[in-house]
């Protein structure tokens, strides 16, 4: 059996999915894709990309009666190369809650709040 990350997908809830998608797209310098979902789902969803080999777990903007924005419980890291991420914050819309930290042995890693209240980090080796 290979070891793999236990996590395997990830949705952040949001109330405008115009805003939340332009704030990650902006934050994250990648597009996000919508999703096929079914009309009886109701709900609109747009991915972050992921790669088919099982690393790391991949997840979605979420729009849905179901989940409800929050800054508090579950916090999502994002991969990063040096948490350069944060700086794009502010001018997107979000609010940095830390600024990037060193964590001894580990990496270093900062969070922030999204335009839909949500909190999410940036973890990076360097």
């Amino acid at each position: 059996m290979t070891n793999r990350n236990v996590v395997t997908w990830f949705e952040i809830s949001v109330t405008d999915m115009d805003r939340a998608k332009m704030f990650y797209e902006t934050v994250l310098g990648k597009t996000l894709n919508k999703m096929p979902v079914p009309e009886e789902m109701g709900m609109t969803m747009y991915a972050f990309d992921w790669t088919d080999d099982g690393a790391g777990a991949a997840g979605a903007l979420v729009k849905s009666d179901q989940g409800k924005p929050g800054g508090s419980g579950t916090l999502v890291y994002f991969d990063s190369e040096d948490c350069s991420e944060l700086s794009r914050v502010e001018a997107a819309g979000g609010k940095i809650v830390m600024e990037k930290v060193p964590v001894e042995g580990f990496g270093f890693f900062g969070f922030c709040t999204d335009t839909e209240g949500n909190t999410i980090g940036f973890f990076s080796k360097n």
